[in-house]
């Protein structure tokens, strides 16, 4: 590469940053030639409406989001994950315009599951959390940038959140389903575990839970059961969580013979704060929002529960050898996580 090449990229770089176009960093020119490649691959229609992308409230079509996934660096064979996550953000139970203008640290987190993992290349194992993977880093970074770009979801100006948090930029993940003990999400979900899918959540940082001591099923979700109890989480007052799972925590449990919904009850039933440790008003406000949740422990104590039901706690297995389970709380009662099968 030319020094005059470097020179043009940064002043492409420069110009979409400039605009607003960008999430920080730089982006890869979506010349024709990508985005046709994106187009072709997909083999939809360019101008097929995904969904109405808030605060703009525009459509967002196949070509538009063609155009942000070749910025965010994907490859042609990443951009169906990227269309099936747009339809499940769109859908009016994930509430995308509160999720864009709150001031909560919400993101988008992109859970994807069966086939498509491994014909892509996605990290399902160590560190899929994090750094190192190009289809994990640039699909959930595709969906930041149409969030930017068609919905207008500018830090200080719609998006309003008051510090937000790294899964901003991306947030995305494979499920290791080959090292879970238990049917994957989508299969909960009533996908064929054969089929490919993504599941969206309007996800709020995360949460390390690290128990390499306990050898059974209930003193290792005794242990997730005190941490889920975060008081300050958005969650705490309704709405789901998600315990990304890794593989030796997941098969402590299952191997004492119990379900993901034998330990979402568990939680559901084990997971309390008392209501004395809340400041006096908000324990007010719970009393008065929630007097169904609240019961009395065996010393007449008032507990009121971080898991409001069981189908509130998302379960996914993924990542590498080691005993570490990550609580991640979500925008709470206001969204709904959405799952889409991959075309």
């Amino acid at each position: 590469m030319s020094s005059s090449d470097l020179e043009s990229l940064d002043a492409i770089y420069d110009s979409y940053y400039e605009r607003g176009l960008t999430d920080g960093l730089p982006i890869i020119p979506p010349t024709p030639e990508r985005v046709q490649a994106m187009l072709e691959h997909a083999g939809r229609s360019p101008e097929e409406r995904l969904g109405i992308v808030p605060p703009n409230w525009v459509p967002a079509t196949v070509q538009k989001a063609a155009v942000n996934a070749v910025m965010a660096g994907c490859r042609p064979e990443y951009f169906p994950v990227v269309l099936a996550a747009l339809e499940a953000l769109t859908d009016e139970k994930f509430n995308l315009y509160g999720v864009q203008a709150t001031t909560e640290p919400d993101g988008p987190m992109v859970i994807v599951n069966g086939p498509v993992r491994n014909e892509i290349g996605m990290n399902c194992g160590y560190n899929c959390l994090g750094q190192g993977n190009r289809a994990n880093a640039t699909i959930g970074r595709a969906v930041r940038l149409c969030l930017i770009n068609i919905g207008g979801g500018r830090p200080g100006q719609t998006d309003r959140a008051t510090q937000g948090f790294p899964g901003k930029y991306t947030f995305c993940f494979g499920e290791n389903e080959e090292e879970s003990p238990w049917p994957p999400l989508h299969a909960d979900r009533g996908y064929d575990r054969t089929a490919s899918a993504v599941t969206m959540v309007a996800a709020e940082g995360s949460i390390n839970i690290g128990d390499a001591g306990s050898k059974s099923a209930e003193s290792l979700l005794t242990t997730i059961a005190g941490s889920i109890t975060a008081i300050g989480a958005n969650s705490m007052m309704g709405g789901e969580i998600v315990l990304v799972m890794c593989p030796e925590h997941a098969r402590t449990i299952a191997r004492d013979g119990w379900s993901k919904e034998d330990a979402k009850h568990f939680l559901y039933e084990k997971a309390n704060v008392p209501l004395a440790v809340f400041p006096l008003e908000r324990a007010a406000r719970i009393q008065e929002r929630f007097p169904d949740l609240l019961a009395e422990d065996s010393h007449g104590e008032l507990l009121f529960p971080a898991v409001k039901a069981p189908e509130n706690v998302v379960i996914v297995v993924a990542g590498g050898g080691g005993a570490h389970t990550t609580f991640c709380p979500t925008w709470g009662a206001q969204t709904r996580s959405i799952t889409r099968r991959v075309r």
